[in-house]
């Protein structure tokens, strides 16, 4: 599997199985600091409504199309807030399941998990999760719920840096020193293959694929 992260809350994800799958594209100049999504995907999933995680006429179409099996895809109902959507609406929690690999990604989860939820995301490969508070879940509720899901990989996402993202969310820097204290082992890149981990659980820390100079 091979992960790029286009930025915010955007991936592009190759399974082994050829599938190419691109997770929340945001819409031109909508994102403070990140260039326009620019990547060819088989399939794309947008979380919710909101610009900066629904432009589905971003992502190209490859030039040679998948042909494999098709993906399992589980979509989970949740909210984009603490109180049941009332402030900004639905989230969809997507897990893509290709070949032996799956990958979850959490869109801009503000709530609580049920146990049923749980169920069907725990344990899963590679989790896409965001940590910047305001908008979704803040850093320590993202590591409950890492705590809570038991992924085999971390990525944090939806988050502010000193280059990118917008003025109301917070770093990933609480997130990344909270989960290092359970002794999982960080790694950092742009473009990276899952293959390549350790056996034990892994933070990756991914930087955007292009930032505005």
């Amino acid at each position: 599997m091979e992960v790029t992260f286009v930025g915010h809350a955007c991936f592009l994800i190759r399974f082994d199985t050829g599938l190419t799958v691109c997770f929340d594209p945001y819409k031109p100049n909508c994102v403070p600091g990140l260039s326009d999504v620019n990547v060819q995907a088989d399939e794309v999933y947008c979380s919710h409504s909101h610009a900066d995680h629904n432009d589905f006429e971003a992502v190209g179409t490859p030039y040679e199309r998948y042909t494999g099996p098709e993906p399992e895809v589980e979509i989970i109902k949740t909210f984009h807030d603490e109180v049941e959507g009332a402030k900004r609406g639905r989230n969809n929690i997507t897990k893509i399941t290709s070949g032996s690999e799956n990958v979850v990604h959490m869109g801009d989860i503000g709530c609580d998990l049920t146990e049923d939820q749980l169920a069907v995301i725990k344990g899963c490969n590679l989790l896409l999760i965001p940590v910047g508070g305001y908008y979704t879940i803040d850093c320590k509720k993202a590591f409950e719920m890492v705590g809570q899901i038991d992924p085999k990989v971390v990525i944090p996402m939806h988050y502010k840096s000193k280059k990118f993202g917008y003025d109301v969310l917070s770093g990933r820097e609480d997130f990344v020193e909270l989960i290092g204290n359970e002794g999982v082992r960080e790694i950092i890149s742009r473009r990276f293959t899952v293959e390549e981990l350790p056996k034990v659980k892994s933070l990756l820390l991914m930087e955007p694929l292009r930032i505005l100079k």
